[in-house]
């Protein structure tokens, strides 16, 4: 937006002039990626309730809610950083208009924060009755409210599901960006979902059974597994788009970005896959926690390829 005032009659000329390059960058990408642990995390918690006794995983119901709202509030941190101006969020809130992707988006955002905190506090108030002092709020919070746990979780799960994939509506409703389906963007941002929150939970996973250890070696080699195969297919069989083809260019044969998409992929999906894979077999918890460290940085890195590279066409 350019603008320029005539000092003679104090007139204002504006003239909309399209941004070359690059608009959604590493901060947007940031942003996808810490949400998908938030709301990861909470998928897999859910999925161990089911499968194991929660004595099995004795950290996850106070480790699970920190990790979220930890992730979640770099979330929200980096969207807030994105914005021109940040204070017009607070229009969002004050003068929702309910037909934007963005305002309901950062409605459900804030929604499954406040859960995410309630639970926090329940955990870390019943894990440690004295912290930070003897008689705080968070010890009375947490030791009386333990049945509220389980019955936010399934609000907690029901609202994940929107939280996690909004941001691909508002991706495939950018024009002239053929490459950000909304159908495949959806099913990328759930696996990655699955995919960030095992690999988060495996760090806290030193103290659980084998089995339970085994359950999320098997989320993270199916997540990889399938996200490799969606990012493959979009990647080879691009052909009846001649935008999305002349996007992919850009990593195809050597060109930009092509050296850090397939780094990404191979650390954040295939030598992932192959550890959890064997790590099914045999119990190794460092070779997991390797995997989830080189899921957690390659799904970053192909991440970052795929926001950038459909904005390197021109638009005109």
């Amino acid at each position: 937006m350019v603008e320029n005032a005539i000092h003679a009659t104090q007139a204002v000329v504006t003239l909309d002039v399209p941004i070359q390059g690059i608009v959604w960058g590493s901060i947007i990408t940031v942003n996808m990626w810490a949400k998908s642990i938030g709301t990861g995390v909470v998928f897999l918690a859910a999925f161990l309730w089911f499968r194991h006794n929660k004595e099995d995983m004795p950290n996850l119901r106070w480790a699970m809610p920190i990790i979220a709202f930890l992730a979640l509030n770099v979330f929200l941190l980096f969207t807030l950083i994105d914005l021109h101006q940040p204070y017009r969020m607070i229009n969002i809130f004050l003068h929702p208009h309910w037909t934007s992707s963005i305002t309901v988006g950062a409605w459900l955002a804030s929604i499954f924060l406040g859960l995410i905190s309630i639970l926090m506090f329940i955990g870390v108030g019943e894990k440690f009755p004295g912290v930070p002092f003897k008689g705080c709020l968070l010890t009375k919070f947490g030791r009386n409210n333990g049945p509220l746990y389980e019955k936010l979780m399934p609000f907690l799960i029901f609202l994940a599901i929107p939280v996690t994939t909004y941001t691909a509506i508002i991706m495939a409703q950018s024009s002239a960006r053929e490459l950000w389906q909304a159908p495949t963007e959806v099913m990328q941002m759930m696996w990655a979902a699955l995919m960030a929150g095992s690999a988060a939970l495996i760090f806290i996973s030193g103290e659980w059974t084998k089995e339970a250890r085994k359950d999320l070696a098997l989320i993270l080699a199916l997540s990889t597994f399938f996200s490799f195969g969606m990012y493959m297919s979009e990647y080879f069989f691009s052909f009846k788009s001649s935008e999305a083809e002349a996007v992919l260019a850009f990593v195809h044969s050597g060109g930009s970005y092509n050296i850090e998409f397939w780094i990404g992929m191979t650390l954040g999906f295939i030598i992932p896959f192959f550890i959890a894979v064997g790590n099914m077999k045999s119990d190794n918890k460092t070779l997991l926690k390797f995997a989830a460290i080189l899921a957690l940085v390659g799904l970053f890195l192909v991440k970052d390829v795929w926001l950038k590279i459909p904005q390197m066409l021109p638009l005109s």
